[in-house]
């Protein structure tokens, strides 16, 4: 094959299968996957890039179904040289390709109290591109800046303003990509603060199937906000709430199914195609709306072509 793209010092790879990298482990090749080697690496190609060529910033697949038929873009994903965490007083400054987990930890043990992020599955580019957030907080409320890198190869900085934080979305362009953000959180006990993310873990290990191939919540809650994780918490416009009342717990297609433990967690049980994940998605949302006349909206972002 020739090559018709940039030649960059990251690795770029022609026609990469990419359902080893998601959680749902579904998907179709990429037409060209790049692991720049750092921002200016990842500057100079989208500058010399066709401007006709799609590009897709890609996570650690957590939140994700890539269709069967893959993807013609050039897959961007970040890796070694995107992962750094500091601390700088009460502020935390992270690679997009950092865990949330581990930026949760490294703040509370700065006495940071970033941690409604421990128990969201992805890393940093992630979770302010969708304005990720549980337990009643929300990147937004802990949101200083990011950096990125435009679609035509600029270096930006972004405001929370110029984001426009909503609801699991932002108005990030298409094509740019996240490459740093910065954080700043209230002051805690360091111990008291590990404390709490032990017990945020043992809760949603306790209600989620976090021991099977998912990919976090499937729909965004109707309410259009986040569990709070309180005892008072109201369920009425929870996703699992109304699929629940629509018969859909533990429904299957292929090896696809509405997780039994939480209805609201698609679940690949071994073999499932990203049609069957989708297709069951779909099913959900179809009879959900028939029996409450509620439209779920997607929280999982579905990308590429279906099979041939």
């Amino acid at each position: 094959m020739t090559n018709p793209l940039p030649t960059p010092r990251g690795k770029l790879t022609a026609d990469r299968p990419l359902d080893d990298l998601t959680w749902l482990r579904v998907g179709g090749p990429a037409d060209w996957l790049f692991q720049p080697a750092d921002r200016d690496d990842l500057a100079g190609f989208l500058a010399a890039l066709d401007r006709d060529v799609p590009v897709f910033p890609m996570g650690v697949g957590s939140n994700l179904i890539v269709r069967d038929g893959g993807l013609r873009a050039v897959v961007i994903r970040l890796g070694r040289g995107f992962n750094g965490i500091r601390v700088e007083g009460g502020r935390v400054v992270a690679g997009a390709a950092a865990l949330d987990a581990h930026v949760a930890r490294r703040a509370a043990e700065a006495g940071v109290d970033l941690t409604f992020l421990r128990t969201i599955p992805g890393a940093v580019g992630g979770a302010v591109r969708m304005n990720a957030g549980c337990y009643g907080r929300y990147t937004a409320d802990v949101f200083v800046q990011a950096t990125a890198v435009t679609r035509t190869g600029e270096v930006v900085q972004l405001n929370a303003d110029e984001l426009n934080f909503r609801y699991r979305q932002t108005d990030l362009p298409d094509g740019w990509v996240i490459t740093e953000a910065v954080f700043e959180g209230p002051e805690g006990d360091p111990n008291e603060l590990m404390a709490r993310m032990e017990a945020q873990l043992a809760k949603r290990d306790e209600t989620q199937p976090t021991k099977e191939r998912t990919a976090g919540s499937t729909f965004r809650n109707p309410a259009g906000f986040s569990s709070t994780g309180r005892d008072d918490d109201v369920h009425d416009l929870k996703a699992w709430k109304v699929i629940d009342e629509a018969g859909m717990r533990g429904a299957t297609r292929g090896g696809a199914q509405m997780s039994p433990k939480h209805s609201n967690f698609l679940v690949n049980t071994g073999g499932a195609t990203a049609a069957d994940l989708e297709g069951l998605g779909e099913e959900v949302r179809k009879k959900v709306f028939q029996n409450s006349g509620i439209e779920l909206h997607w929280e999982i972002m579905r990308v590429g072509e279906p099979a041939p």
